[in-house]
Parts: structure tokens; C-alpha cells; sequence
């Protein structure tokens, strides 16, 4: 199967010259986590910048400073197992597609899920779950929790109760949530102009961490339970390869708490464990 098969055509984009306010209200309004750059005079494919890039530089402002250049792509003819090897070779969540230097596409892992669902790839999920797993406390204050992410470099963790027992997940978006934090400020305060037709909440949760690190505030003394998602859903360790990819798919989950027989806890499951059945060695 080609890139082209499966690639988003026409993917949104940020221009340079440009700035970070820029690319955080295409992130707010798209609800997306990463855009590829191009130039704006002739549209030529120069970078990809993604909401942690900017969390990582957030006093940065220059669009040219912050993208990563010499970013990692393919061709429409390229085989969706060289996109898997890319995408895990280069540990990233997006490959733009070009064409003569020009943008015409971007492939995601969540795109190559349905490759690895059409393979029925029976092996178990216990054998390709080798991303860390970094379960927190659900009596937690969130910021302890943020810490954790940032620390672990990771956007998820699962939740343990009293017991050790999963009692739920929680992301980076999930601490920024409607009830804890003021959109309208937010996009004040990082110079996101415009009315509330013009973002989503939900895509409003994408920037919020860089707004937390630049405004310096304190969160909420709430604990992880009083935020996290409850009894999310899951996935026993001896599950084939390709159902986790439907479930992911049919969700739109980056990944799964991992469970044995005895309902416990052994890990997470990413969408890159799943897609590496693609390019796993004979």
C-alpha cells in the first residue's frame, strides 16, 4: 500500500516568515498538535513545528526559531511500511508527503492503524508494548502530575487508587479543563485575538501548557481523581496487535492502559508499539 492511499491531502500549514502566535491559534482553532511550515512564497516544504517544540522555547516567538528544519518526509509512491519506519526511527507523530518539494499530504500513526487492522497481525500486545509506563496516584495534587509529564515526556498517565488498581487516565489537556481555567484569558494573555468562533475548547487544551509556563500561575489545589478520566478503557495483555489498532482507531486513542488476567496494571500501549508490527524484523 502507498502513502498516497492513506495520507490527508491538503494538511493545514504555518508560513515563515511567521511567529508562535500564529501557529497557537491554528492549534487552538484546529484542534491539532502539529502543522508543517512552509514557505510563503513559494509554498516549499521547510520545517514541522508542534505544540512541544513551542512548550520548549516558550519565550521564543519567531516561527524560524522554534520549527525543527532538516524534518523527516516522504513521497505520495512511498510504502506505508517505510512511513511506519520513519515515523519510529525518527520518533515522531507526523511525516509530511511532498512532491517536487511541495506539500501534498501528512501521515500519522492513527493513518497506518488501519494497515496493521487490515493485517490482523496476531501478535499479542504484551510483545510490543516497550513504551514506558508512568502510573501516578489518583490523590495527587495536578501539579505534581504536570511535573510528571514533563519529566517522563509523555502526555498520558495512568491513574492508581488505594489499591493499585487502575482507577483512570489523565493527559496534559485533561489538567487544563473547562472548570479550572478561563479560555477567554488564555487566549488574552497569549495574544490569541478573536471571539470564541474562532476556537474550541478542546483545541483551546492544546496550548494551555505553554500558558501555564509563561503566565507562572499556580494551579488549582485539586487532586488527579477530580480530573482524570474514570474507568477508561482497556486492554488485556494477550489482545492481537490488530484489534488494539481498531480500538484506537474507532476512539481516536493514542493508547491504552495495559491489564493482565488479574486486572492489573502492566503498562500502556502507544499507537508506535502498534504500528512497529509493520516494520517488525522476520
Amino acid at each position: 500500500m502507498k502513502v498516497s492511499e492513506i495520507m490527508t491531502e491538503n494538511p493545514i500549514v504555518a508560513e515563515v516568515p511567521g511567529t508562535r502566535t500564529d501557529v497557537l491559534k491554528l492549534l487552538a482553532k484546529e484542534n491539532i498538535t502539529g502543522v508543517p511550515v512552509v514557505r510563503a512564497t513559494d509554498r516549499k516544504l521547510v520545517g514541522f513545528v508542534t505544540r512541544q517544540d513551542i512548550f520548549m522555547r516558550p519565550e521564543e516567538e519567531q516561527l524560524a526559531m522554534i520549527m525543527r528544519r532538516d524534518y523527516p518526509a516522504l513521497l505520495p509512491d512511498s510504502d506505508v511500511i517505510d512511513a511506519a519506519t520513519h515515523i519510529l526511527e525518527y520518533n515522531v507523530a507526523h511525516l509530511p508527503v511532498v512532491e517536487n518539494d511541495k506539500l501534498v499530504g501528512i501521515i500519522t500513526p492513527t493513518d497506518l492503524l488501519i494497515v496493521v487492522e487490515k493485517n490482523e497481525d496476531p501478535t499479542p500486545v504484551e510483545q510490543i508494548a516497550r513504551s514506558t509506563c508512568n502510573p501516578i496516584y489518583e490523590g495527587a495534587p495536578l501539579v505534581v502530575a504536570l511535573a510528571t509529564f514533563k519529566v517522563a515526556k509523555v502526555n498520558s498517565l495512568p491513574v492508581l487508587d488505594d489499591e493499585a488498581k487502575l482507577s483512570g487516565i489523565i493527559t496534559d489537556r485533561d489538567i487544563f479543563n473547562q472548570s479550572i481555567v478561563d479560555g477567554a484569558v488564555v487566549m488574552s494573555e497569549l495574544g490569541l485575538t478573536g471571539g470564541a468562533n474562532n476556537w474550541t475548547w478542546t483545541g483551546l487544551r492544546n496550548v494551555m501548557k505553554l500558558w501555564y509556563e509563561v503566565s507562572k500561575i499556580d494551579l488549582p489545589k485539586l487532586s488527579v481523581r477530580e480530573v482524570m478520566v474514570k474507568n477508561p478503557m482497556t486492554v488485556f495483555n494477550k489482545t492481537p496487535a490488530f484489534e488494539a489498532a481498531r480500538i484506537m482507531r474507532k476512539n481516536d486513542f493514542g493508547q491504552l492502559p495495559l491489564r493482565d488476567s488479574r486486572d492489573n496494571l502492566i503498562g500502556m500501549i502507544y499507537d508506535t508499539d502498534v504500528i512497529s508490527t509493520m516494520v517488525k524484523s522476520d
